[in-house]
């Protein structure tokens, strides 16, 4: 493919939005919660491992766990027991403990809904920060994962890039900033259903006119 403008980025990327909203009008975060701070557990839960393993993991720890102070008193023990499914279980238990005991003598035991305010708490980078101001707040936000990074390339909107962080940036430039949620959920459906990481299905892609990996991409007309 030819190179880009930014204006032709910016209408690829529309074209290809369009697309797969259509393909995917359900798309959402596939992580199972009720609180936000089940949300922010699920999503601390669900680094290196499944969102379906993290919803069999959680019910019973959301019946068990109701508030922050419930989650900072529990042993780091008995988390990393109840965990162990997910991986990196001592980890997450020690995140998750600590983020839990700052909420309660800060913020009452509230998740605070401001981003800034979320990335400096224990546990949460700007992955889960994006994921919780978008679907808890409903505020704009581009969340960075795997799919997203992987996707991000094969569309050729980054090459060759997995700083997670500098494609949040170059894609904050190509995607107006109300459709960052829906693109994010996006890249996460198209990523789990179609455009896997091997062998992707590119015979079925709906977007693959405007995808240079799958050897028939351009920029799609003005």
């Amino acid at each position: 493919m030819a190179r880009e403008t930014l204006q032709q980025r910016q209408a690829r990327a529309k074209a290809i939005l369009r697309r797969l909203r259509k393909a995917y009008p359900d798309a959402k975060c596939e992580l199972d919660w009720g609180t936000p701070l089940e949300l922010a557990v699920a999503t601390i839960l669900s680094a290196q491992c499944t969102d379906k393993r993290v919803n069999l993991t959680t019910p019973a720890l959301f019946r068990k766990y109701r508030s922050a102070r419930d989650w900072a008193a529990a042993p780091q023990e008995t988390l990393e027991r109840e965990f162990h499914s997910t991986g990196f279980f001592r980890n997450k238990a020690k995140n998750v403990r600590a983020l839990m005991a700052r909420l309660d003598a800060e913020f009452g035991g509230e998740l605070p809904g401001d981003f800034d305010t979320l990335v400096s708490l224990p546990g949460i980078g700007r992955k889960t920060a994006n994921l919780l101001v978008a679907t808890v707040f409903g505020k704009p936000g581009l969340v960075v994962d795997t799919h997203f990074i992987r996707l991000s390339n094969r569309l050729g909107f980054v090459k060759n890039e997995t700083d997670a962080a500098k494609i949040e940036r170059t894609m904050q430039k190509i995607i107006p900033e109300a459709d960052w949620t829906d693109w994010s959920h996006a890249m996460v459906f198209h990523g789990r259903r179609c455009c896997f990481a091997r062998r992707p299905e590119c015979a079925a892609c709906p977007v693959r006119t405007w995808c240079p990996a799958s050897g028939t991409g351009g920029v799609p007309p003005k």
